[in-house]
């Protein structure tokens, strides 16, 4: 089986016009029916399924002032660093999902800035996926699926939403939904001034194997980037018959940001000492856009699904600057820098099962092709004519194109107590990089990926569980660039066109139990991967080159657990944490480097409902972790949020992110030919006055 990116679009229609007069079939489990109904009930909290757990959110005080970020952060299993790092039940390698589809923006570098940016207020449910069946593109690790809210009840009804926060950052949004008969239609409007302080350090002690020359750089910055967002959003659900409807989407998104930049430098090597700051002002931008259409016809036993959507995200990020000389005073030096950037993803699914006589089976079709564009600029700047001269070195644009076709066969099976779900992936993937100047390279790769996750029920409020899955993890395309990029005064990276994909491994097995007023889970895991990517460094004019190579191994095996406790109706407590031990064996220049240690979070939650008061309290720890040739250090973080309901339609909330202030990350890499030790403060502590104001 091969797709090429020629013969994407004709293939991507051959199989959904057949899809429509093929046997009737049941919707993936991604695309849960939460996402197409109206919640006029009280939802249970969590619900586990065979191979996921679903967390209502709705309701969440801090999503109503908070971002998708702060959401996530607030859901059990998952850790979320200020900075937008996500992880899974310590598993780093996650995929984002919005309403069961990937989506350009929440790939790569661009995808934390997308869940700062995106407001809490409108997620309904989280759904978290630690070993994805065969049904989902994994993509070598977790999924996070958000659910976003939606309203079709008949009739008209608005919603506005406000928060205003310290340090001058506000939002301010209207969402409406009509339905009449067959018709749904609902859209959204919101602006924001978002904004986050940064404070960083960095030290590094460097010696160059090849000339025998040593030196020590220091870097210090302060910044603080305000954003502007723009957002809207615009849906239309049709129902053609009782058992078949259409449902188009389109989305837009744009960010901006100027930030003043000031950056500290102290150098030292054997031409002598050098103190400079270097400044830049962006600035940075970035916009994406969405837009699907799907059909489904559901019927007895047996229902149908299919799905296109294309959706792209472009960004400029300028990384022009001006050096000002302390020591030794010179004139100070100007170049012009820009990377800018295009991705766009193109993706058609078809999705059927039907019932069985012992549950029910299903196979669907993934194809997608995505193509990542880049283009970097660096020319020194003669201020006194204007002219500039371009950095050879650092200029350059490249092109990733990926192109996936996927088949998936599912089987779930029930007997007695049992309950099975097995499932086989046949992937193939077709990768090539483009350089503006230069070779174009050309891979292949094809893989079947099982997956397995079986229940006990072992009396009517337990279950034992066990789940595997075996999948690949395709390359970053920034990984792939064949040329050096400036980062900053110490450091340029340089991509590896020729990785190859990184393979995965993980089981689980788990018990689930519930009683009066306790619930409680506990699962031990093991993860494994192999031709692991993994930093590679060397020196270019005594900075620092980090480049990337296959020939890692990573391993992991720990416990995890939750407990959820409710004394009373009005009050619930809540924890839920891991310990595991990860194992690393990362290539240094001398040999393969090994490592080994012990890591952990914890997840503390409280809330009590008073009449028309909510308070709620979550708490997050990180213990320090190893790295590859390195190590991080802890953080954690407090947050408090109080909702009033002040009327039907009126609500105000207050909260507060971060009480403690403790976001810093520390960091240091002990590696053959230098030594980096350094901090990262992405300031999360805010406080937040919001409203709420529903029109019926």
């Amino acid at each position: 089986m091969h797709f090429d990116q020629a013969s994407l679009p004709r293939t991507t229609l051959s199989l959904i016009l057949f899809g429509l007069v093929a046997l009737p079939a049941q919707a993936r489990a991604e695309e849960p029916e939460v996402a197409t109904v109206t919640v006029t009930g009280k939802k249970a909290p969590v619900v586990k399924k065979l191979d996921k757990t679903v967390y209502d959110v709705s309701n969440m005080p801090r999503a109503a002032n908070g971002s998708a970020q702060d959401v996530l952060q607030s859901t059990p299993e998952i850790a979320v660093t200020a900075d937008g790092q996500i992880s899974v039940k310590g598993n780093a390698r996650v995929t984002v999902l919005v309403d069961g589809k990937p989506t350009a923006m929440m790939s790569g570098d661009e995808r934390a800035v997308a869940l700062q940016t995106m407001s809490g207020a409108d997620i309904a449910s989280i759904e978290v996926i630690t070993n994805p069946s065969a049904a989902y593109n994994a993509n070598g690790g977790a999924i996070l699926n958000i659910v976003l809210k939606r309203n079709r009840k008949p009739g008209a009804h608005a919603q506005m939403q406000a928060s205003a926060a310290d340090h001058g950052l506000w939002n301010v949004s209207t969402s409406g939904d009509l339905t009449r008969k067959q018709l749904s239609v609902h859209g959204k409007l919101a602006y924001r001034r978002d904004g986050t302080q940064k404070f960083r350090q960095s030290a590094v002690d460097w010696n160059n194997p090849l000339s025998g020359q040593t030196g020590a750089t220091l870097q210090t910055s302060e910044v603080f980037v305000r954003r502007k967002v723009h957002s809207a959003a615009l849906g239309l659900d049709y129902a053609l018959s009782d058992t078949d409807s259409l449902a188009l989407s389109a989305k837009y998104n744009e960010r901006a940001s100027r930030p003043l930049l000031d950056t500290l430098n102290v150098a030292r090597d054997g031409a002598g000492r050098r103190v400079y700051h270097r400044i830049s002002y962006g600035p940075n931008e970035q916009a994406d856009d969405s837009a699907s259409l799907g059909y489904s016809r559901q019927d007895k036993g047996s229902a149908l699904k299919a799905m296109v959507q294309r959706s792209t995200t472009t960004g400029l990020i300028d990384k022009s600057f001006s050096d000002v000389f302390v020591e030794p005073e010179r004139a100070t030096g100007y170049s012009r820098g820009a990377t800018r950037s295009a991705r766009r993803l193109n993706q058609a699914t078809l999705d059927w099962t039907r019932a069985s006589a012992h549950g029910q089976w299903g196979m669907g079709v993934d194809l997608q092709d995505e193509v990542n564009d880049l283009d970097n600029y660096q020319a020194a700047v003669d201020r006194s004519t204007g002219a500039e001269t371009p950095d050879p070195a650092t200029t350059n644009g490249y092109a990733v194109a990926t192109t996936l076709g996927a088949i998936y066969l599912t089987d779930q099976l029930r007997r007695g107590n049992w309950e099975a779900l097995l499932g086989g992936r046949l992937e193939r993937m077709a990768l090539r990089v483009s350089p503006a100047q230069g070779l174009v390279q050309r891979s292949r790769w094809q893989a079947f990926n099982p997956s397995l996750h079986v229940k006990y029920a072992a009396s009517d409020k337990t279950d034992l569980t066990l789940n595997y899955r075996r999948s690949l993890q395709r390359p970053d395309p920034r990984d792939l660039n064949p040329f050096s990029t400036y980062v900053d005064a110490q450091n340029l990276s340089r991509g590896n066109p020729g990785l190859t994909p990184q393979r995965l491994d993980s089981w689980e097995i788990g018990a689930n139990t519930e009683a009066a007023q306790w619930s409680a889970s506990v699962n031990a895991f093991y993860r494994t991967s192999g031709d692991t990517v993994a930093d590679a460094r060397s020196f270019a004019d005594n900075v620092l080159v980090t480049s990337k190579q296959n020939g890692g191994q990573a391993r992991s095996t720990g416990v995890t657990g939750s407990l959820d406790w409710t004394p009373e109706a009005a009050l619930r407590f809540g924890v839920d944490g891991g310990v595991y031990r990860v194992a690393l064996s990362t290539p240094d220049l001398h040999g393969t480097v090994r490592q080994d240690d012990i890591a952990g979070y914890v997840n503390l939650r409280a809330a009590y409902s008073a009449g028309a008061d909510d308070v709620a309290l979550d708490a997050h720890g990180q213990s320090a972790a190893i790295t590859p040739l390195g190590r991080q250090g802890p953080t954690s973080s407090v947050n408090l949020s109080w909702k009033r309901q002040l009327s039907k339609t009126l609500s105000v909330t207050v909260s507060a992110s971060d009480l403690f202030d403790g976001a810093k990350r520390s960091y240091r890499t002990d590696a053959s030919t230098f030594r980096q030790a350094g901090f990262d403060h992405f300031v999360a502590r805010r406080i937040a006055v919001g409203f709420v104001k529903k029109l019926d």
